[in-house]
């Protein structure tokens, strides 16, 4: 059974994670799913945007699922499942399509980790975000000491990840972490991905790569992208590629 839904429809991709009986908390099957999801996205050219939401009105993703990870040995633990949801989360983040999370409800953990992956998040007025991780005895695995900070200020998130609090949608938003609160987060996350269709792709797909270069987000590979598409463009490219091809020099003109 499929746990993480994809629905293709007026350029969105919609990516519903479907565990609503254990609060749509993520199992290895799901992680995966979520990363074929991903890859089979990437090179659908009808695809515009990303919609990232939960089932049911109780939890966008209440974490990783304990019965999966609880009896793993530490060596399995920190090589397979953190790595794992590390590559799917950091897989998410570098999408080159604009992503939003749509918070429909309580986004813990690995929940709220995999929001913060998404370039925008709207939430539910009723939602919360937590890194409950502490209360169990880890600590956040899949971004929450990292990427978390690129959207709250750290004090914020040591509260969450020393302290156990929960933050409302209503801070949340006060704190520029999500860009407004919803009652129907999925209906305004549709409608804000709709508007992309009167911007150019390309362009949108170039600042996204800029910004994340500007973070450290996988800059290496950023900046090599951005000036190979400027190089790809280019007179000497072609005569490279057609005098390699013909075995004849290259005459580059500069072009």
């Amino acid at each position: 059974m499929s746990h993480v839904s994809l629905r293709v429809a007026s350029g969105i991709a919609q990516i519903t994670l479907e565990n609503e009986a254990k609060l749509n908390a993520l199992t290895v099957g799901m992680l995966d799913q979520l990363a074929a999801h991903l890859d089979a996205i990437e090179v659908n050219p009808e695809v515009r945007s990303v919609l990232v939401t939960g089932a049911g009105p109780k939890a966008f993703c209440c974490g990783a699922d304990i019965s999966e990870w609880g009896p793993l040995s530490p060596a399995d633990f920190a090589r397979h499942w953190v790595r794992k949801g590390h590559r799917v989360f950091d897989r998410l983040a570098r999408l080159h399509l604009p992503t939003l999370a749509a918070v429909n409800g309580h986004a813990f953990g690995g929940g709220f980790e995999l929001a913060a992956a998404c370039d925008m998040r709207i939430m539910a007025p009723r939602a919360t975000l937590a890194l409950p991780e502490a209360r169990v005895g880890i600590v956040p695995g899949w971004s929450g000491t990292q990427r978390a900070l690129r959207l709250m200020p750290e004090p914020v998130v040591k509260e969450m990840a020393l302290f156990g609090r929960r933050i409302s949608a209503e801070r949340a938003f006060g704190l520029g972490c999500v860009a407004e609160v919803s009652e129907d987060v999925t209906a305004s996350g549709t409608s804000i991905l709709a508007d992309l269709t009167a911007l150019s792709p390309r362009a949108t797909e170039t600042a996204k790569a800029m910004i994340h270069a500007a973070q450290d987000e996988d800059r290496a590979a950023m900046i090599e992208a951005l000036g190979s598409a400027a190089i790809a463009a280019s007179e000497d490219r072609a005569e490279g590629v057609a005098a390699f091809l013909n075995k004849r020099p290259a005459e580059f003109s500069g072009r």
